[in-house]
């Protein structure tokens, strides 16, 4: 982590600070001043995911250019994904201009020219994520850059992430974070490429339930650790799963039985019914005995003495 506080520079150095402090922050940029003033607070605080740089700014107004002279000088190829928090944003790249307001998000390719236009005090949360992350996703096709998103729809999936995984610290393990960013690629690409590509709620649904099925065992599988592994809030994990067959929990619920069925079903598995169903999380081997019965037709004690479950395959 680290934090560029401009304001404790005097303030006859501010502004020349600043343009430095974003520079080692993002990429190569030029900002301009459009308001008079002796000073120009601002902060800069980043924080690394895994391979993604996230970043929470607060400033004043000005003209921020990435041109030619600056695109040659960067290193590297990135894609900023900048959620607004407070102010406005004018933004222009590839031919593309649009205002982004607060709760909005935009996205620019820094291998080409964009600019930015903030016409007062304004703060983003911005996450520089690398090509190699969306472009495999994205299949030849490229993100919408310069476009302003809406936090509604597919896009409030986005809006959601970019504003909570800002809070993910150093406490969640590297394996987590990795799975993070993936989803947060995952349902960028869905929402920003310019062509048709699946619902991104369905592509987090389908990134859900993968470690789910990694996990059935996990006393952590519940609606608040799904929420602190995605990076998203409850609303958004059960808006999620809206279209699905079943909500959240009925899912959870159905994949532990049917984990349970298949271990109860083949003999060379060890152990009781119970100490089985307990492995998967049932702890109330009275109620499991009463959810399986309902969900197959037959009851644990039946499918291990050789009974089949019915609709297993539903």
């Amino acid at each position: 982590m680290a934090v560029w506080d401009v304001a404790s520079r005097p303030e006859p150095d501010q502004f020349g600070y600043w343009h430095e402090v974003i520079c080692r922050a993002f990429v190569p940029l030029t900002p301009r001043r459009t308001t008079p003033g002796a000073g120009f607070a601002a902060r800069v605080e980043t924080r690394t995911l895994h391979d993604v740089e996230r970043a929470l700014i607060a400033s004043q107004p000005q003209e921020t250019a990435h041109g030619p002279r600056e695109v040659a000088r960067t290193d590297g190829a990135f894609y900023f994904v900048n959620l607004q928090v407070e102010g406005h944003c004018r933004t222009r790249q590839g031919g593309t201009e649009s205002v982004v307001g607060p709760g909005r998000f935009t996205i620019v390719d820094t291998t080409e020219p964009y600019w930015f236009d903030f016409d007062g005090p304004w703060r983003m949360v911005s996450y520089r994520l690398p090509h190699a992350l969306l472009d495999a996703r994205l299949g030849g096709a490229r993100p919408q850059v310069g476009r302003c998103f809406e936090a509604t729809g597919a896009g409030a999936v986005v809006a959601s992430m970019l504003s909570t995984l800002w809070e993910v610290d150093g406490s969640t393990g590297p394996a987590a974070t990795a799975e993070l960013e993936q989803a947060l690629a995952s349902a960028v690409t869905a929402t920003t490429a310019g062509r048709a590509v699946e619902d991104p709620r369905e592509t987090l649904r389908a990134e859900i339930l993968r470690d789910v099925r990694r996990r059935l065992g996990d006393p952590s599988l519940t609606v608040a650790g799904v929420c602190r592994r995605f990076g998203i809030s409850a609303r958004t994990l059960h808006a999620t799963f809206a279209g699905a067959e079943r909500p959240f929990a009925a899912t959870v619920r159905r994949m532990r039985l049917e984990c349970c069925a298949v271990l109860l079903a083949d003999p060379v598995t060890p152990g009781t019914v119970t100490a089985i169903a307990a492995s998967l999380g049932f702890d109330d081997p009275a109620s499991f005995s009463r959810a399986f019965r309902r969900e197959f037709g037959c009851t644990p004690s039946e499918v291990r003495d050789g009974a089949s479950p019915r609709g297993m395959h539903s």
